[in-house]
């Protein structure tokens, strides 16, 4: 085939012509269609950037207070939300107690850190076995018992007044507090662990770590446990902030000092002006962000068995 007849094979519209060998030591002339790319789906168009506003609208909505009430706890005064007059730390000393008479506050946060710690940690040992038992083994009364798990998500002056009245000796201690605080937060741990669990095959996990020659305490945590480990830090971080700063179910049991974080917010927030309201709400903030980033930073470090090598 001659050089001019090179220019055939290709036409107006893109197609290219590609010769191929044949066995006889002739060709044939294969026709390549030029790609083009096609336009995205609607879906992609307009559902991506819809639910990207939408999510971005939710946080603003849900972090602007939060930002606003941290920022006006350093302003001298306020008018309807705008704080005025930077910067002051007038309200976080009256809030905390600093400088002047009153009594510090740190003994009493201190306690209730301990006190959250601790209920969240029995919410750990005792939710995470119930959460996989109701999730793994099917058993008479398993219902009951998925429905015993959640009951006590209710108020927390209707779990006080049941607890101070079976518990009359122990149950306004230290002791007490931390086993009240287990019991009331006990459904979130349980709710958010058993839907770790309901998305892991449990049954091949088991049967392989235990053909591996694994016990079943070593398969449980080690391989069951690591795997749900999300679940149970999504569980510690929602059981001890909530527990921090439970007020119905700590004001109906509490007495004596140190007080608990969630009477220091009462006492900061009642018939207090809006800038030491915003200062004791802003100590909650960053309590609860340093607890979720520790808890976080254990999460990730922890309930694994692979090392580094």
């Amino acid at each position: 085939m001659s050089d001019d007849a090179e220019p055939q094979r290709r036409s107006r519209s893109g197609v290219g012509v590609e010769p191929n060998s044949r066995t006889d030591g002739g060709s044939v002339e294969t026709t390549v269609e030029a790609w083009t790319p096609s336009r995205p789906a609607l879906s992609t168009r307009v559902g991506r950037p819809l639910v990207l506003g939408i999510v971005t609208l939710v946080v603003l909505v849900l972090s602007v207070p939060v930002v606003v009430t941290f920022v006006s706890s350093f302003a001298e005064t306020a008018t309807g939300i705008l704080p005025r007059g930077f910067v002051t730390f007038e309200h976080w000393r009256d809030v905390l107690g600093l400088g002047d008479d009153q009594m510090a506050v740190v003994p009493g946060l201190a306690f209730s850190l301990a006190i959250a710690t601790g209920g969240m940690i029995l919410n750990v040992v005792i939710g995470v076995p119930i959460a996989y038992a109701l999730t793994r083994y099917e058993f008479y009364a398993r219902n009951w018992l998925n429905t015993l798990a959640i009951v006590p998500l209710v108020p927390g002056v209707v779990l006080g007044l049941a607890f101070v009245q079976t518990y009359p000796n122990h149950g306004r201690s230290a002791l007490g507090l931390i086993a009240g605080y287990c019991l009331l937060k006990s459904p979130y741990m349980v709710l958010t662990v058993q839907s770790s669990f309901q998305s892991m095959d449990l049954v091949r996990l088991e049967e392989s770590a235990r053909s591996l020659g694994a016990s079943w305490p070593r398969t449980f945590l080690t391989v069951i446990v690591p795997h749900a480990k999300q679940g149970i830090l999504a569980g510690c971080i929602i059981t001890w902030t909530l527990a921090a700063a439970e007020f119905n179910f700590t004001f109906m049991v509490v007495s004596g000092s140190p007080d608990p974080f969630a009477v220091f917010l009462y006492r900061n927030t009642s018939n207090a002006t809006y800038m030491q309201q915003a200062a004791a709400v802003s100590v909650y903030f960053l309590l609860v962000v340093s607890a979720i980033a520790v808890l976080q930073l254990i999460g990730n470090r922890g309930f694994t068995t692979i090392r580094d090598q």
